[in-house]
């Protein structure tokens, strides 16, 4: 079964091999003209990084005008704005797009993107369930198209030097690793169901999605509900669970179980609080989530190694040493003395750099399909675990099985 997982991942890899355009093909002016689909808080955000990193916006869309109205105030002159995204597609002088809707819009706006020969900034997490990520990462691989997920810490360059770090062999064999993400959320005003300002296409929003009446909460929050999303588990998961495997170079898990329940994000359907753990053929990885408080504020991930423990965390990464083994280890008094650390000083715009770069150089971006797909794999799986109250693993073919 292993040999069949690690078989599956590389002939995917294979699969998405970039088409090489020499870089004067583009000409004296090789600005890249992009158009936005989906500009609410995390699409406006990214508007703004294209921007600065060199990016031309010319065309925007989305189903909520307030939204659009934002978007448009925050680019140039003469941007073009839609409400539906096939219309933006079949605009003259576009390059690229930038994906930024709820998870249930991503492989419809991705394939649509793929048709209409356009590269594709897709934001995380790349896929709704495991099938839509195997299928996903073929259609990417039949294409000549450039994709990139927004998974921006593969591009940060910290994290990149904590890898080598660790498959140096310098804090020694990982046995287990924790990852962990503490927020204190106030719901009261994303969950609220009061009648939303501006205008909404709600048969837009849903798309895929199965019908219903509108509630306005499930337009303001839809992280909330699973027709839209994997919830907290996938949003956060699919970032660090990416790291855990590449520090380690891992592959995805073989299996995974998890617990959780709602306690404060009331009138929605994803557990706030959690606990995941995945099975890897020579390591555990935990990876939990609690919306209640603000102790260890934020994200961090823990790597326990023979030699040594690695904490990576929005500061940057830090390396404490490990005393010596012992047959009496409750008179070791401990130690967290820092022997070896770097700060964080990524350029937010990085992960949409690399895109912008590679769109010219038809080079493989950071975060390709493939990766993609195996870092929310975990997460998928953790979110079958805990819908279905059952141990979820990972078949020879890469989909879960009993």
């Amino acid at each position: 079964m292993e040999k069949n997982r690690r078989q599956f991942l590389k002939e995917s890899a294979a699969t998405v091999a970039p088409l090489l355009v020499p870089a004067s093909a583009w000409g004296a002016n090789d600005r890249v003209a992009y158009a936005m689909i989906g500009t609410g808080n995390r699409g406006g955000g990214l508007n703004k990084t294209f921007q600065t990193v060199g990016a031309q916006c010319i065309g925007l869309c989305d189903v909520y005008g307030p939204h659009l109205e934002a978007a448009k105030a925050n680019s140039p002159a003469g941007v073009k704005t839609f409400l539906d995204y096939h219309e933006l597609l079949a605009m003259p002088g576009l390059d690229a797009v930038v994906i930024a809707t709820p998870d249930h819009q991503h492989q419809p706006m991705l394939y649509a993107a793929l048709a209409a020969n356009k590269d594709v900034y897709l934001e995380k997490p790349m896929s709704l369930n495991l099938a839509q990520s195997q299928d996903m990462v073929e259609r990417v691989g039949k294409s000549d198209r450039i994709v990139q997920v927004g998974m921006q810490r593969r591009s940060m360059e910290f994290i990149r030097n904590a890898r080598q770090v660790v498959l140096s062999g310098a804090i020694g064999k990982v046995s287990m690793v924790k990852a962990a993400w503490n927020w204190r959320f106030d719901w009261s005003e994303l969950l609220s169901n009061k009648p939303l300002e501006g205008t909404l296409d709600w048969a837009r929003f849903l798309g895929p999605a199965p019908k219903r009446e509108l509630e306005p909460r499930r337009f303001r929050w839809w992280r909330a509900f699973w027709d839209y999303s994997g919830g907290n588990m996938t949003d956060q998961g699919t970032h660090l669970m990416d790291v855990v495997q590449w520090m380690t170079d891992s592959g995805v898990p073989k299996s995974a179980v998890a617990q959780g329940y709602i306690a404060d994000e009331r009138g929605g359907e994803v557990p706030d609080v959690f606990s995941a753990v995945f099975e890897y053929p020579e390591m555990i990885a935990s990876w939990t989530l609690n919306y209640t408080t603000t102790y260890d504020y934020d994200w961090s991930i823990r790597f326990l190694g023979r030699e040594a423990t690695m904490v990576l965390d929005r500061r940057g990464y830090r390396i404490m040493k490990n005393g010596p083994a012992s047959s009496t280890p409750w008179r070791w008094k401990g130690t967290e003395e820092v022997t070896a650390e770097e700060p964080d000083r990524t350029d937010a715009g990085a992960h949409a750099a690399n895109f912008l770069d590679c769109v010219r150089s038809r080079k493989r971006p950071n975060c390709p399909v493939e990766v993609a797909a195996a870092a929310v794999t975990g997460p998928h799986m953790a979110n079958l675990a805990l819908r279905e109250d059952r141990k979820v693993k990972l078949g020879s073919t890469g989909m879960a099985i009993s």
